[in-house]
């Protein structure tokens, strides 16, 4: 009788599965355990998470670490993720050329335009002439207010107002003329004093049409058509906001700097292919489809790429502890994205939208990080381990647990950092493929669409339905339903969108709307898992037709996802193939699908 731990190391968790082999060679599942894993994927630091999961396990049986006869580990190749930006010409501005900004309270609506003015000088302002109020939070509302309308009667033009405080609606109610007010001006001493200057305000449910577009901006300013290229960031970022301010300075300075994407060298044993970030995810994906058996992927140096990928490397190499030679880069998964752009010279921490391609990287070593993987379980353990089989080979062995599958079977293993896919028929032959990207790249893409720089956040929206809190008694979730409350929500989650994590709401701190974010978030998963597994099966297939496939078992921790298995059969369902998530041994859902592998494949 021998008792077996199988160990699937993963991106983001390391599941173990304990089996029994009995003496008449007959094999028992035990338990199980889900630990996060500790390190980076194929480096020694897994061991502590292994450790941690075996003896969670164990435990579950009444039983030892010592009593396991053998430790089986899959082969581990990590998946990195990051972002190189297309070819951005970034327009640096100093003094002030051109500013751009959107609060979330403006007050009023309209257009206006003048001359920038401080309040502390309003009394010296002249009759018939144009004006921009300068207001800085010292001063309140209800100084303000009065002294605007005192300029009015006098025949002083006050056609707008800049505001430091969170007061635009309060001074607009309070005045006898309609001006467009912008408030929360973080700097508003950088707002540079007798400019010309442009305030809109759209009307409730409106967004602006004039500053949010650089012939708008031209126009307003009688600009030359070299100075209207340099309005364009601002243009950009001021896109679908309510309300605007744009300055101009005489003295400005703008300089231009060009942050090349560079190129791409796809390496293969019979030539070298070479792709432009800039042609966008698609052409790359398409080059990629069509190099058999990829040697290494590197970047132009000095470019975004070239030290993004360079990035991977010495990072790999570093926490292997192997020379940076022996790290390769097997396969990419490039995803056309947009990237928050911080608007040099804004005086609210202004961003615009920029192109970007989203690339997830795995890094292949030779066998070596696994032994000393191996090497270290075994000496803290005591008990004798083997690298055992690639990932979805082990996988497809443990999805055919799941009741009412047969051979032939595939799998599309959907993790944290790759989609694996494997083909076992009746002979047991087996075909598998291992791709760069899984939910790792869409929490990545959520967090950068979005503006977040929270990725914890980001994880959260990518796993969890969202809802408007619509009132302190009222929600309304992303589904349409309407859900009501006997006691009052919390007065923070008010207005706000939040994340509905069972029964936790998390209030997601970022203006954009439920829609659009749900938008962000199911275009990401399609993008990233429904063209993987698309990828990943047209090369398993039978003649690599996708229709030769009877029937596909969806495994891994994103398997769990409650939209992603969805996104997936859906496109599936086209050819006419049967797919479902697993239930692996009956009882662990689509999850320890490799790890059960291990075991099985021990007899």
């Amino acid at each position: 009788m021998k008792l077996i731990a199988g160990v699937d190391i993963g991106n983001s968790t390391t599941e173990v599965c304990i089996g029994r082999i009995k003496d008449d060679s007959s094999l028992e599942f035990l338990s199980s355990s889900m630990v996060f894993t500790t390190g980076a994927k194929g480096t020694a630091e897994n061991v502590k998470g292994i450790i941690r999961g075996i003896e969670e396990a164990v435990s579950k049986v009444n039983l030892k670490v010592s009593d396991i006869d053998i430790i089986r580990i899959n082969e581990a190749a990590p998946v990195i993720g990051d972002t190189a930006m297309e070819t951005i010409t970034e327009t640096i501005i100093t003094e002030s050329t051109m500013i751009g900004h959107n609060p979330k309270t403006p007050g009023g609506f309209g257009i206006g335009k003048g001359i920038t003015l401080h309040f502390d000088h309003i009394e010296k302002a002249e009759a018939n002439k144009q004006y921009i109020l300068v207001i800085p939070e010292y001063i309140p509302f209800d100084v303000a207010a009065p002294a605007i309308n005192n300029a009015l009667k006098k025949g002083v033009q006050i056609n707008g107002a800049i505001v430091q405080s969170d007061e635009a609606v309060l001074i607009s109610n309070r005045i006898n003329k309609t001006i467009p007010i912008v408030d929360e001006v973080k700097y508003i001493d950088k707002v540079p004093l007798g400019m010309p200057c442009i305030l809109e305000v759209a009307d409730t449910g409106k967004t602006i049409q004039t500053l949010s577009n650089p012939y708008g901006i031209a126009s307003m300013f009688n600009l030359t058509p070299e100075q209207t290229k340099y309005v364009v960031p601002i243009a950009k970022s001021l896109i679908g906001n309510r309300s605007a301010v744009v300055i101009k300075t005489p003295s400005g300075e703008v300089k231009e700097r060009v942050i090349p994407a560079g190129k791409l060298y796809i390496k293969s044993q019979k030539h070298i292919e070479t792709i432009d970030i800039d042609s966008g995810a698609e052409e790359i994906m398409n080059l990629l489809s069509k190099i058999d058996n990829i040697e290494d992927i590197e970047g132009e140096s000095g470019t975004n790429i070239g030290g993004m990928l360079s990035n991977v490397k010495s990072n790999m190499a570093y926490l292997t502890g192997e020379a940076i030679e022996n790290i390769k880069i097997k396969d990419i998964l490039a995803i056309d994205t947009v990237i928050p752009l911080k608007v040099r010279g804004g005086i609210a921490e202004e961003t615009a939208m920029e192109n970007a391609v989203a690339i997830a990287a795995m890094v292949k070593t030779d066998r070596l990080p696994m032994k000393k993987i191996a090497e270290k379980l075994q000496a803290e353990t005591g008990v004798y381990v083997e690298i055992a089989g690639v990932e979805a080979v082990m996988a497809a062995l443990g999805a055919l647990t799941t009741p009412g599958t047969k051979l032939p079977i595939a799998i599309l293993d959907m993790g944290g950092g790759s989609t694996d896919a494997a083909l076992l028929d009746e002979k047991g032959t087996v075909k598998s493929i291992h791709l760069a990207g899984a939910g790792e790249l869409v929490t990545m893409i959520i967090n950068s669409e979005m503006g977040l720089s929270n990725r914890t956040i980001a994880e959260e929206i990518k796993k969890h339905p969202l809802a408007k809190v619509e009132s302190l008694y009222q929600i309304r979730v992303e589904n349409g339903y309407t859900k009501f409350f006997d006691e009052p929500l919390r007065p923070e989650l008010y207005g706000r969108v939040v994340i509905l994590k069972g029964e936790e709401m998390i209030p997601i701190l970022n203006d954009m709307s439920m829609e659009k974010i749900v938008e962000i978030r199911k275009v990401a998963k399609k993008k990233v898992f429904v063209q993987n597994a698309l990828r990943a099966l047209s090369i398993i297939a039978p003649m690599n037709n996708i229709r030769n496939i009877p029937n596909i078992v969806l495994v891994g921790g994103s398997a769990l996802d409650f939209e992603i298995p969805e996104l997936v059969m859906e496109e599936l369902s086209k050819y006419k193939i049967v797919c479902g998530r697993g239930n692996i041994r009956k009882v662990e859902g689509p999850r320890n699908a490799v790890a059960t592998g291990l075991v099985i494949s021990y007899l």
